[in-house]
């Protein structure tokens, strides 16, 4: 039995000293290095505050704020809940949901009963954290976060272009708008 535990023990060893400690400090090492903003959670400042990360959506409900996309994440955006909602398209919970989130920006946006509202203003992401929205749920907002700020709705057009970001590697998903960078914007500018 010696024969055999002795080694059992070595090879444990081994890899515990390899894959528990090295690697993980290797993979560490090369991350602070290399991206260490991004390995740090991507976090965003107002002056020396920390006040979000670029990649977890945050809930803004003020007027003179754009709002994210709805959250399944407890009660919204809450790192330790995330999850999905798992609802299928022909869901009925899911469907009255939607119905009345688009009832809800249709009112907050003031666009008329019938308008088209973007799907990313009415249903939740994968994680419910996502941190951005898309450019036309963005400029369906604009007119009610400069009216709430009293600058002009081309003045917040402009930051919303300056604040989208391009498809991941120029081909993958669209492209989209950082809320909380864009709200920070508009909190410099007014």
């Amino acid at each position: 039995m010696r024969r055999q535990l002795v080694p059992a023990l070595r090879v444990v060893l081994v890899f515990t000293v390899l894959l528990g400690l090295a690697y993980p400090l290797l993979v560490t090492g090369i991350a602070q290095g290399l991206w260490s903003h991004d390995a740090n959670g991507s976090l965003v400042k107002r002056g020396n505050t920390d006040v979000g990360s670029a990649i977890i959506g945050q809930s803004f409900t003020e007027a003179k704020y754009f709002h994210p996309r709805p959250s399944a994440a407890g009660s919204g955006y809450d790192g330790t809940a995330s999850a999905a909602a798992n609802l299928g398209p022909t869901n009925p919970v899911l469907l009255k949901d939607v119905k009345r989130l688009a009832a809800e920006y249709r009112r907050e946006n003031g666009l008329a009963p019938g308008a088209k509202v973007p799907v990313d203003a009415v249903t939740s992401s994968g994680s419910g954290l996502d941190p951005g929205i898309s450019v036309a749920n963005a400029r369906l907002q604009a007119p009610r976060v400069a009216s709430a700020r009293g600058i002009s709705t081309a003045r917040v057009l402009q930051l919303v272009d300056r604040h989208t970001q391009d498809r991941q590697l120029g081909v993958l998903g669209e492209k989209w708008v950082n809320v909380l960078e864009l709200n920070l914007a508009l909190d410099r500018l007014t």
